[in-house]
């Protein structure tokens, strides 16, 4: 009988023999930016010519579904049923990459070419995300190779949309519930704490983008004529901006305050170190009476992420009619996710900037979730990766970023347990992507593990 131990050589095997990067290679060729409407054919592609054989692979039957939004792609469905009384395991990938930014790559790096320099192979969706679900179904076939059954059921969505907010994919898992119906979601996406210690994370940080516009009137006057007479809309939104943040980025507004950074939040925060980072964290930024970890896993940031008044590539002396700031929330548990507008519109008339325009953004993103770090679900995937690897991995309350797991929670009521296997400094939604091999050898044998446990007759939670 094929013990665990024989189904980790097997998958270092699979790594030691180059197949790994040549599967990477493969799906890392394919451009599908889901953010360019003429790359749409390419999501289809890589759903029908890659994934399609991996999940038949697994036993799988797979059926691909068009996305009732039209700003979505299409969704490949899984499904391989071992018995009706076996726990049922969902996982969860997507084939969609942000942009490729192609100019902007150092020499000798292409984004759809999988380029390896030492411990780093280098591509666009190497990190997000499919090396991440390249890792999970390389693991899945090397279990049911090893055993001959992975001793629980399999279902796997593959979408191409998460990059532009998982459009359709809400309303898919409405339409499909009874066919999505699961005991646990197992999946990955995100990077690790640091790159050498195994992570787990159980739920997300929400976000929501916004416009902040002052609109004065129409056109440019002469700065000279006009200079003490005219209001000047990029000096209103910048007081404006101030009055949400202060110059440390504390958050003002009363409502974006979350109110569940618990003691015992706190406890599970605290054992998320944070480590070196590259660009170094900006200690004096942020919430004053927060450690640097309590602002990005517990609590609330607010950015500007593009702000533009007149024309900065070749000003004039003039005032200009209109400023306009493209702001984001990130937010916790704790937030009410159907007042941050709101809120923020009562604020800014409480401040004197009723000629504030906010209008949300046409992106949709997704909602905050965290599911309890004690679960036993948490508990179960978290001792079979401390048996693997020898140590216990890092537990977050929620990662600091977000992906679509209030689809998972909220609609399907599934505890979801994500375990990560990139890392802060890959250049996620950047130039020169990519992953560290080390840490892929890593999640291999973990997910190996795990899924070889998962199958073990001992009692589910």
């Amino acid at each position: 009988m094929t013990t665990r131990d024989e189904a980790l050589s097997g998958i270092r095997s699979y790594f030691d023999s180059g197949d790994f990067i040549q599967d990477l290679a493969r799906l890392v060729s394919y451009p599908t930016e889901s953010q360019d409407p003429e790359r749409k054919p390419e999501l289809k592609r890589y759903l029908v010519e890659e994934m399609q054989p991996l999940l038949g692979a697994l036993g799988c039957e797979t059926e691909l579904f068009e996305n009732a939004d039209p700003r979505g792609g299409p969704i490949l469905l899984g499904t391989r049923i071992e018995d009706p009384a076996l726990k049922t395991v969902l996982t969860y990938g997507h084939g969609d990459v942000i942009r490729a930014q192609t100019q902007d790559w150092r020499a000798g790096l292409s984004p759809f070419e999988l380029v390896v320099e030492g411990n780093r192979a280098y591509g666009r969706g190497t990190a997000d995300n499919k090396g991440q679900h390249l890792v999970n179904l390389a693991a899945l076939k090397t279990v049911l190779k090893a055993r001959g059954r992975l001793g629980f059921n399999l279902k796997v969505v593959i979408e191409t949309s998460e990059e532009t907010g998982s459009a359709g994919l809400a309303e898919f898992f409405r339409a499909q519930k009874h066919r999505l119906a699961a005991d646990v979601l197992i999946a990955s996406d995100g990077p690790r704490i640091q790159a050498d210690r195994p992570t787990l994370f159980m739920g997300s940080r929400g976000a929501i983008n916004f416009e902040l516009a002052v609109r004065c009137r129409e056109g440019a006057h002469h700065s000279g004529n006009w200079g003490g007479l005219l209001k000047d809309p990029a000096t209103r939104l910048a007081h404006a901006i101030a009055s949400i943040v202060d110059p440390r980025g504390q958050i003002k507004v009363p409502e974006w305050r979350p109110t569940s950074l618990t003691p015992a939040v706190r406890d599970a925060i605290a054992d998320c170190p944070l480590g070196n980072r590259e660009p170094p964290i900006d200690i004096d930024w942020g919430e004053l009476d927060l450690t640097p970890a309590e602002r990005v896993f517990g609590w609330n940031s607010f950015a500007v992420l593009a702000m533009k008044s007149g024309v900065p590539e070749a000003p004039v002396n003039a005032i200009s009619g209109h400023a306009a700031a493209t702001c984001q929330l990130r937010y916790v548990v704790g937030t009410d996710p159907d007042d941050i507008l709101s809120a923020l519109r009562r604020h800014l008339d409480a401040h004197g900037f009723a000629d504030v325009a906010i209008t949300p953004a046409d992106r949709v993103f997704f909602k905050a979730t965290r599911l309890d770090p004690d679960h036993p679900w948490v508990r179960r995937v978290a001792a079979s990766i401390t048996a693997t690897t020898g140590r216990p991995p890092v537990i977050q309350p929620n990662l600091a970023g977000s992906l679509p797991n209030d689809s998972f929670t909220d609609i399907l009521g599934l505890p979801t347990v994500w375990v990560p296997h990139s890392y802060p400094g890959c250049s996620q939604h950047a130039p020169n992507e990519h992953v560290l091999l080390d840490a892929c050898l890593s999640a291999l044998e973990l997910m190996t593990g795990l899924f070889w446990d998962l199958g073990d007759p001992a009692p589910a939670p």
